[in-house]
């Protein structure tokens, strides 16, 4: 009988991922190339429709969750417990998902050492940093210099942890709700949200609150 043995499958598994390119993304690269170049399309402003992806439009099922999680201490204690559970009551699926807190003395990091794992149906599509070998090895290295350069000023009061998803596991950074915002039901908060601060590469939001009034 054939044994199996789960641990060198999934390790297999692990290596391969980390190799294989991301085929999809060169098939549209290719396209959109090609499509420049017969003056079709124009790159600037695909550049611009995917910036509003990533930046706006992509990450507002996340905004969502963290939005509710402000406003609900029974879901954000679900959401914190199992977060693949506790989004389904927003009608969102994501397969094996946890959400970190951060709070005043913890700041959260998510990195994916392997490849560019992601959830990419909460937060849109990655950025292109996040995919870069120097991101993926230097959070985990050298966290607070990567939090630096991002314009993130965390104290060395605060403990820094660093989050390695994977293509089975998701991470969610759960960003503190900026002050100034009592009263604002879930669609306003949701708009402060970035998908940096999920990520965890954005900490205070505060300087959003000034332009959603």
């Amino acid at each position: 009988m054939t044994e199996h043995d789960s641990d060198h499958i999934a390790h297999i598994h692990d290596d391969l991922h980390s190799h294989l390119p991301d085929e999809p993304a060169l098939r549209a690269k290719a396209l959109e190339s090609l499509l420049v170049e017969k003056g079709m399309i124009d790159s600037a402003a695909v550049d611009a429709w995917v910036d509003a992806y990533s930046e706006d439009i992509g990450p507002r099922n996340g905004g969502r969750i963290v939005a509710r999680s402000w406003t609900n201490p029974d879901f954000k204690a679900r959401l914190l417990e199992n977060a693949s559970e506790a989004i389904k009551e927003l009608e969102l699926e994501q397969g094996h998902l946890m959400a970190r807190e951060n709070t005043e003395d913890t700041h959260h990091l998510i990195v994916c050492t392997l490849c560019s794992c992601y959830p990419m149906g909460l937060l849109g599509m990655a950025p292109t940093w996040y995919k870069m070998a120097a991101y993926r090895s230097r959070a985990v290295r050298d966290p607070r210099g990567v939090l630096e350069e991002f314009g993130v000023e965390v104290s060395e009061s605060t403990r820094v942890r660093v989050w390695d998803s994977t293509a089975e596991l998701r991470y969610l950074v759960l960003p503190q709700r900026p002050a100034g915002t009592d009263g604002w039901d879930e669609e306003r908060l949701a708009s402060l949200v970035t998908r940096n601060s999920m990520i965890g590469t954005h900490r205070d939001l505060s300087d959003r609150v000034a332009s959603a009034n």
